[in-house]
């Protein structure tokens, strides 16, 4: 086991040089073409201009954050809020939209937020979790039932997108028969990065989708989240816009990330072989490497946008109020000041303090189940297919290259 140094033994990184010209507005990093990244620009932005400002694709600016120890602070800044896509970013020519807009977990705040968090503590609690991994194992092996049916190759693309679709359904009780109709949507806000204008139209069909279903759990309640949290607001413990904020945020981002950390998370495996191996005949350090692989798979690039209330001073910078903040998860990820041999992939590293799952007040509440569901998915992989390899050269898979965040389209197998 690979003993990884504490960040504090180590020389910090050097400050850019207070007569060094202020950089110019730079293009937002984006990993290099056919590839998950991480994007090339990370190692020289830690080292030089740990706070630059980027055009997002959009066309608006932002400060892009990446070291590890100012992406936390910052997570945890109460002068910095969540906006939702409907309030950022404010264009020439655009005009406020009538109604609520798109607020998830990320955006709720004060004792709307804190009551939340109160009443799903248990519903994704460790141990809560643990008591449905065999359930989850269920779901795997009926998905790979499919995989291994339709013959060599397969496709691991589709079990990758459907084992953590299947989960959130069955826990939150989201009809998976919808999910033809959600998921197009939900894909355009979570993307807003890039389709900004899409995602503004989806607004108010989800929260129309979400009102309806909250609607029908109190008509029918069942053993879902929704239905519990529909109870509790019936009982004066959280409000409407709780539980359709919960609602939101399943729909949203309650399994596109668990989406794409799963499928390049297979890829990494196989893209190095004598790691699929070892995980496959030493389950012991499974916990370690499923952390490992949240920290190595560079999917949160500058997907977290936070908004500043006040003026803050990083760097010698001022972040002015109302500017965007980009704290980059995965640039955070990969730093050599924190993590050691960084770029290196370590599946017993035993210093892991990954920010994968955000910090501060809105640090994901669904993380053990997040952890959950990739190590029953790498598990029920390496029982049915210990002979697991890619189909075609990595250089011939399918992306969609214009995203910050990204999966393989298609990843063909064979075992």
């Amino acid at each position: 086991m690979t003993t990884s140094e504490p960040a504090s033994d180590r020389a910090p990184l050097p400050e850019p040089p207070a007569d060094r010209p202020l950089p110019p507005v730079m293009d937002f990093p984006l990993a290099p073409p056919g590839t998950m990244g991480p994007p090339e620009e990370y190692e020289r932005l830690r080292r030089e201009c740990p706070l630059a400002e980027v055009r997002t694709p959009i066309g608006a600016t932002a400060w892009y954050v990446t070291r590890h120890s100012d992406v936390k602070k910052l997570l945890a800044d109460t002068r910095l809020i969540r906006p939702s896509i409907n309030d950022w970013p404010v264009r020439p020519g655009d005009t406020p939209e009538p109604g609520p807009g798109l607020t998830t977990m990320m955006e709720l705040d004060g004792p709307g937020h804190a009551a939340l968090r109160k009443a799903l503590a248990s519903e994704f609690a460790v141990r809560t979790v643990g008591r449905g991994l065999g359930r989850l194992r269920v779901l795997a092996d009926r998905l790979l039932d499919d995989v291994e049916a339709g013959g060599q190759p397969g496709d691991l693309a589709a079990f990758a997108e459907l084992f953590p679709l299947h989960v959130m359904c069955d826990l939150v009780g989201i009809p998976l028969e919808d999910w033809d109709y959600f998921v197009p949507m939900a894909d355009a806000a979570l993307g807003a990065l890039v389709t900004i204008d899409e995602g503004r139209k989806a607004t108010g069909l989800l929260r129309e989708y979400m009102a309806e279903l909250i609607a029908r759990k109190r008509r029918q309640p069942e053993d879902d989240v929704l239905t519990r949290l529909v109870r509790r607001c019936d009982a004066g413990e959280l409000g409407q816009e709780e539980v359709m904020a919960f609602g939101l945020s399943m729909l949203v981002a309650g399994y596109r990330s668990s989406t794409m950390f799963v499928a390049n998370s297979i890829l990494v495996l196989l893209t190095q072989p004598e790691q699929y191996a070892r995980l496959r005949d030493d389950r012991r350090i499974m916990d370690s490497a499923v952390d490992e692989l949240l920290r190595y798979v560079p999917v949160m690039n500058g997907v977290v946008v936070l908004q500043a209330t006040q003026d803050i001073e990083l760097h010698g910078r001022t972040i002015h109020a109302g500017e965007a903040v980009l704290p980059v998860l995965a640039a955070a990820n990969r730093d050599d000041a924190v993590f050691h041999e960084a770029d290196r992939l370590d599946l017993s590293r035993d210093h892991n303090p990954h920010l994968a799952f955000g910090w501060g007040a809105h640090r994901c509440i669904g993380a053990p189940l997040a952890r959950a569901e990739l190590g029953v998915a790498l598990e029920a992989l390496l029982d049915r297919f210990p002979g697991l390899r890619l189909a075609v050269d990595e250089s011939e898979l399918p992306w969609e290259d214009e995203s910050p965040a990204k999966s393989p389209l298609a990843l063909p197998v064979k075992w």
